[in-house]
């Protein structure tokens, strides 16, 4: 049975998902750079951020059939230890080698956000999602805001710190899950919270998701917006380190970080409150028009910017993009009935994985080439390609569903 809002344990998913979110924001701007200190390229940086998502790939569904039948709080709780672990793993690294193994079991045990976002599912009633999925986006907010800072400011001492940081933000999350979150009974559906479930191995039973004319675009347009993001994301780093100096050095982890540090800032207030009140006045299918908007405006800013003032009008841009995961997260959920649940949220998880595999190598490999300003507006045109789909109108997405079919 469902849970009201006001009753539901939001704080505890709160608190677990912004520690969690810290921990990995203190270490994605130092990645690149610590992974080029032992050696690596572009490209292997591309395939280092992209071998933790192959990974996340398998074990995404596994979890999430797991959690169906254990709960989710065991499976939480089992994820958030293979974190832990491979923050240690990459921290005490000797080799490059050994930094691929510390993300090869992150991303063995990877499943948080989703297992987060199904326990959100399972407790909220449906008119109330967009507001429950917002919770999360607060947490990113928050993390992209603290963790990055730190991570900066302790980058400048040892390349270690952020990691040692990274991984007491694991340990606090599990102590967190732990102690604060109630554990959830199945539901109704024999499958558990959620639903029912595919393994990997089933792509066959997944398509037919493609084939459903309301759901089917939304699901096109959740791949477009984490392929353009993972492409973001990846390069970045390196964009800033070949693109702008600071004090007349190259742009490094120190700089980086407070940049996301501003980005996380502007979050937090368009992800609190103010989304709920958005949601009611403008509707989800606006915003998430606006969001791809502002992601393809802001990618394709950052392809002409070469000062640091370009580079924070091109952040501001893109802090409104955070419209588009909470609101098509919710629409996704809104179109799916409650037996389908679990199988719709381990398919956006595994498009998710798909698009980070994929795009931080093709980031890696136009950065390692020097084509820079091509790296953003590549993402761009994919942001704009799910502002094109998301534009559509209903009847014309149904067609497009059926052609998809054809």
């Amino acid at each position: 049975m469902m849970v009201e809002l006001g009753k539901n344990p939001l704080l505890p998913i709160f608190l677990i998902v912004a520690v969690d979110v810290l921990g990995l924001t203190l270490m994605f701007p130092l990645l690149p750079f610590y992974a080029e200190k032992l050696g690596a390229s572009p490209v292997q940086v591309g395939w280092l951020i992209g071998v933790y998502a192959l990974f996340q790939l398998f074990s995404g569904p596994l979890l999430g059939r797991m959690s169906d039948s254990m709960g989710r709080k065991p499976l939480l709780i089992a994820s958030q230890f293979g974190t832990l672990i491979g923050f240690l793993i990459t921290a005490f690294a000797p080799t490059l080698a050994w930094v691929f193994v510390g993300r090869i079991i992150d991303g063995a045990t990877a499943g948080n956000l989703t297992l987060a976002q199904a326990y959100i599912a399972d407790i909220t009633k449906p008119e109330n999602r967009a507001k429950s999925f917002g919770v999360i986006g607060i947490a990113f907010g928050l993390g992209f805001l603290v963790g990055p800072a730190i991570s900066g400011f302790l980058a400048q001492f040892d390349y270690r710190y952020p990691m040692f940081a990274a991984a007491f933000m694991s340990f606090t999350s599990i102590l967190a899950t732990t102690f604060l979150l109630p554990s959830t009974r199945p539901a109704r559906s024999p499958a558990g919270p959620g639903g029912r479930r595919l393994s990997i191995v089933q792509w066959g039973e997944y398509t037919r998701y493609f084939k459903q004319p309301e759901l089917a675009p939304m699901l096109w347009q959740f791949l477009l917006f984490a392929f353009s993001f993972s492409m973001f994301v990846a390069g970045f780093p390196l964009f800033c380190e070949r693109r702008l100096t600071w004090d007349g050095h190259p742009f490094g982890p120190v700089q980086t970080g407070y940049t996301w540090a501003y980005v996380g800032f502007l979050g937090i207030f368009l992800q609190g409150p103010a989304l709920g009140r958005l949601v009611k006045r403008f509707g989800e299918r606006s915003l998430n028009r606006a969001g791809f908007g502002a992601y393809a405006v802001g990618y394709a800013l950052l392809a002409f910017t070469h000062s640091i003032p370009m580079l924070l009008l091109a952040g501001t841009v893109m802090v409104f993009g955070g419209m588009v995961r909470p609101t098509l997260t919710s629409m996704i959920s809104h179109t799916t009935s409650s037996d389908e649940q679990g199988v719709v949220m381990g398919l956006t998880q595994s498009l998710n994985s798909i698009s980070q595999i994929t795009a931080p190598a093709l980031a890696g490999l136009m950065i390692e080439h020097n084509l820079l300003g091509g790296w953003a507006l590549t993402a761009a045109l994919v942001a704009a390609a799910g502002l094109t789909l998301a534009s559509q109108p209903t009847r014309t997405l149904r067609r497009t569903a059926v052609e998809i079919d054809t």
